[in-house]
């Protein structure tokens, strides 16, 4: 009989040894949406590649305690009807945590769903203020429009001498788009400068840009501002330098990718970005991780690269210190301060981020710090 009741207790523990073996290497699914496909899919697939890089370091040094790490990513083509329908299907695989999307007009179609659920939503990039200061299910690892459009204005108005501008933006997109003209007005109106004229379009391919950038110059600004995406607003350079080679042009950071430089040409010498990502860091651990991102992508990060790594490594990071009991979301908020590649990203109760922006100017192709 004793002999029989040791075999059962080896048994068991040899039973519950493999059960936590299965649970501890049982993958830890991420969740990752973004424009994959489309006109801005530059955007959605550098953003979807930084995450990808972060996930697998995480899984080349052991994964999370011992378990791996997979991305699971869908296409929300940019799309809120299609971005509904994939959130709702990693919502439905359980995904606890769900890093973009990429743009704010898609970001607002889905934080709804997103809110009535036990999943988080991580946006790399979306920086409308429409989602400021709200205790709900997305946070973001990026500023909002305000920190940026201000950057941008005190640059232009202090450093260029601009007194006046006429400005242009997307309406599809309109949460980013409007918040970001609004917050530059604010803070351009109080230098004392003046936007004279704003000019909307569809980004579409029936939009002709020819007759709103002859609108915009006949208004005779200092400087034309551009709120639109990388496609747009190298499209609107080359019409603006077709009619007035040496007129003064800043964008937002939306466009701020290789590609606009890449489409624009020499149309993008001397336009005015501001944005999170200084391209002229030097530090050790930028140089590895632009080593690592060119030699698995064989392309350039860009913002979107590093933004999505940053939200990559702040989710694994969460996940790693995450103590039985507290969700995602509490870990997150509780922990406050994640080190990204180039400054802190810092969570506050709502989700909201703050971090370090930079000012750059488009020089041969490259853009070079301003300030």
């Amino acid at each position: 009989m004793h002999c029989m009741a040791t075999i059962r207790r080896i048994l068991l523990i040899l039973c519950l040894a493999a059960l936590f073996a299965c649970q501890k290497d049982e993958p830890l699914h991420i969740g990752f949406v973004g424009g994959l496909t489309g006109k801005v899919a530059d955007l959605g697939v550098s953003g979807r590649n930084g995450v990808q890089l972060a996930v697998e370091q995480r899984n080349a040094a052991g994964g999370i305690n011992g378990r791996p790490v997979e991305l699971v990513a869908r296409d929300d083509e940019q799309n809120p009807e299609t971005a509904k329908r994939v959130v709702g299907e990693l919502i439905g695989q359980n995904i606890e945590l769900i890093i973009g999307p990429m743009t704010s007009s898609v970001a607002m179609a889905i934080v709804p769903q997103i809110n009535v659920s036990k999943s988080i939503l991580l946006s790399p990039t979306v920086t409308t203020t429409d989602l400021s200061g709200k205790d709900d299910n997305f946070f973001r690892v990026t500023g909002t429009t305000t920190g940026y459009a201000a950057k941008n204005a005190r640059y232009q108005y202090e450093k260029l001498g601009i007194r006046t501008v006429a400005a242009i933006y997307d309406i599809n997109n309109k949460s980013y788009t409007e918040s970001w003209l609004n917050d530059f007005r604010t803070a351009f109106s109080a230098l004392g400068g003046r936007i004279i004229l704003v000019k909307s379009f569809p980004s579409d391919k029936n939009t002709v840009f020819l007759p709103l950038v002859a609108e915009l110059l006949a208004a005779k600004p200092d400087s034309v501002l551009i709120i639109s995406n990388s496609v747009d607003s190298a499209l609107i350079c080359q019409q603006l330098r077709k009619l007035a080679p040496k007129q003064r042009i800043a964008m937002s950071e939306w466009a701020s990718t290789e590609r606009f430089s890449e489409l624009a040409g020499t149309a993008a010498e001397g336009v005015v970005v501001s944005h999170f990502l200084d391209r002229n860091d030097t530090s050790q651990r930028f140089k590895e991780f632009l080593a690592a991102y060119r030699g698995r992508f064989n392309q350039e990060p860009g913002f979107a690269g590093v933004a999505g790594y940053d939200a990559g490594m702040l989710a694994l990071d969460a996940f790693t210190i995450r103590t039985k009991g507290r969700s995602i979301k509490e870990t997150i908020i509780a922990k406050k301060s994640f080190s990204g590649l180039q400054s802190s990203m810092n969570i506050d109760q709502f989700g909201d981020s703050d971090r370090k922006s930079f000012v750059s100017v488009i020089k041969g192709n490259q853009y070079i710090s301003g300030e």
